[in-house]
């Protein structure tokens, strides 16, 4: 059984210390992740490791231990809360018990009272994850869950084989709700390999399903069912401004779902539809979404919107040979690239046609690779070659061995456009993130999402790429400007340590000091007389 993990946050480096000195943390169940000083550095913390328990004092610089509950209830409900304090005051117990802490204990903490708390806690962890997990439960679960009528009638329609002038009166018949006005896709893939060994894939659908429904289903009023071992959301949106909200939910949805249900999942969001009958095509785009988890890591919500803007309506028409081709020129390595174009090379010949229908095959082929180049913003007067007749160069091929050496170098071609382009949109945006940011460091609401909001992108995407980019979070790269401008004042413009946090961005003058001693190891005021005796 893996260990919960536990945080500490005093601003007394010797209490944490103490504390963590005093118990037996292995033993209890429990290891300690980290500390922090304060609360803002906890929430930060926290809401990059997700801990079960966060043991906090109440007094502390910038926020406090019960501002940081409230928010930390507000990140995850089911995180387990301590708070000590030296104040023995019935206001904090009140306080306490409205942020539901587990306990409210009074310096100096008794060691056996403080390992009692942690046993207590770690039976009411046990018993919430036995009650996610519990084979027996899932499998109850997974019989009584599925309305047959409902699934069956989802499933058809998104495949598109249910007729438009009937929907409205099924969905009436079968009591599901789908007003919209807009519609879009989630699919919830489950990675066959990034498993727990012992749990069989089809309970791990399960639980990964019945946790959507409690965390999505109400939010964004979707309707949920198992798909081929991934699980379908059909989110209706009452703005279409909301899919960055919904990308949002579903990116924390994945963090999650690998804490309670130890499955790695990636979401895939597909294209806003504006009525049920076009379900089908928003399905395709979350598909497309999921494919590229290839290219932008598993475990996270990547939205079709973001990374392919030009969408799927290049789907070609003929064999799922030419669509999975397709899919890995688009996300696919150079090797799986040229194995789909063996296997369609093959298949091509398989049914032994006549030149008549192998010349019709070639003559789709060469239209399905025009409509996916053009719908793709590539120019295909490049990647055939220029005054090149196509249709008669690849008519006039008249061995199977060419025509599969000329389909390579052109999917190979085509491949390198698109992985070009991307790689210059995604920089492009990132560009704009620093420009964004050179020009108002000095905004002191400036966050993620307000830099998101004026790029037009969610923060989940946002995050992923500027890192990758970038090699920093955005927090960081902010931070680094603001100091870069407030050493550039406090050394060449003398200024006062006041007003330079207010120009760099910072309201609080000492929290400003904080983050620079933080950033260089030293005071303001420190770093400025040091600066000077070098100068001088």
């Amino acid at each position: 059984m893996s260990l919960y993990s536990c945080m500490l946050v005093d601003d007394e480096e010797d209490v944490i210390s103490i504390i963590e000195k005093k118990l037996n943390w292995e033993e209890m169940g429990f290891k300690v992740i980290g500390s922090a000083h304060n609360g803002v550095e906890a929430l930060e913390f926290a809401e990059e490791t997700q801990p079960d328990v966060v043991m906090t004092d109440i007094k502390m610089p910038y926020m406090d231990g019960l501002q940081l509950a409230h928010k930390l209830k507000d990140l995850n409900p089911k995180i387990k809360i301590i708070i000590f304090s030296g104040f023995d005051e019935f206001e904090y117990a009140k306080e306490a018990i409205r942020v539901e802490a587990e306990e409210y204990l009074l310096k100096p903490v008794n060691s056996i009272e403080l390992e009692n708390v942690f046993k207590r806690i770690k039976l009411s962890l046990d018993e919430e994850r036995n009650e996610e997990q519990n084979i027996d439960q899932l499998e109850k679960y997974y019989i009584e869950s599925l309305p047959i009528l409902q699934e069956s009638f989802l499933t058809l329609l998104l495949q598109g084989q249910v007729a438009q002038n009937t929907i409205a009166s099924l969905s009436k018949d079968y009591r599901i709700e789908l007003n919209g006005p807009y519609f879009t896709i989630v699919q919830l893939h489950i990675s066959s390999r990034e498993k727990p060994a012992e749990i069989d894939k089809q309970l791990i659908t399960v639980s990964v399903r019945k946790l959507a429904q409690e965390e999505l289903e109400e939010k964004w009023s979707a309707k949920t069912i198992t798909w081929f071992g991934d699980v379908i959301l059909i989110a209706q949106l009452d703005d279409k401004d909301k899919l960055r909200e919904l990308t949002d939910d579903c990116d924390r949805f994945c963090r999650m779902a690998k804490k309670i249900s130890r499955a790695s999942v990636t979401a895939g969001i597909g294209n806003i539809v504006e009525a049920p009958s076009e379900l089908s095509h928003s399905l395709e785009g979350a598909q497309n979404a999921v494919n590229y988890r290839v290219i932008y890591g598993t475990g996270r919500a990547i939205n079709i919107a973001e990374i392919d803007p030009a969408g799927s309506e290049d789907a070609p028409s003929i064999e799922e040979d030419i669509q999975r081709l397709f899919r890995k020129i688009r996300t696919g390595s150079e090797e799986e690239v040229l194995e789909e174009v063996g296997s369609l090379s093959t298949r091509i010949t398989d049914g032994r046609p006549s030149i008549q229908q192998y010349r019709m095959l070639l003559l789709e082929l060469i239209s399905d690779i025009y409509r996916f180049g053009n719908s793709s913003h590539l120019n295909m007067e490049e990647i055939f070659g220029k005054d090149t007749d196509v249709y008669s160069s690849v008519l006039s091929i008249d061995s199977v061995h060419l025509l599969s050496e000329w389909m390579k170098n052109i999917s190979l071609k085509m491949r390198g456009e698109i992985s070009r382009e991307r790689q210059s949109s995604t920089r492009s945006f990132v560009e704009k993130a620093e420009d964004y940011v050179k020009e108002n460091f000095g905004d002191k609401d400036m966050t993620i999402e307000s830099v998101c909001s004026h790029l037009g992108v969610s923060s989940a995407y946002f995050s992923t790429v500027f890192k990758k980019e970038t090699g920093k979070t955005f927090i960081n790269y902010l931070t680094e400007k603001r100091m870069e401008k407030a050493v550039d004042l406090l050394v060449n413009k003398n200024e006062k340590t006041y007003i330079i946090a207010e120009t760099v961005g910072y309201s609080d003058p000492n929290y400003f000091s904080y983050a620079f001693k933080k950033q260089f190891g030293m005071s303001p005021s420190k770093y400025k007389a040091m600066a000077k005796s070098e100068n001088s």
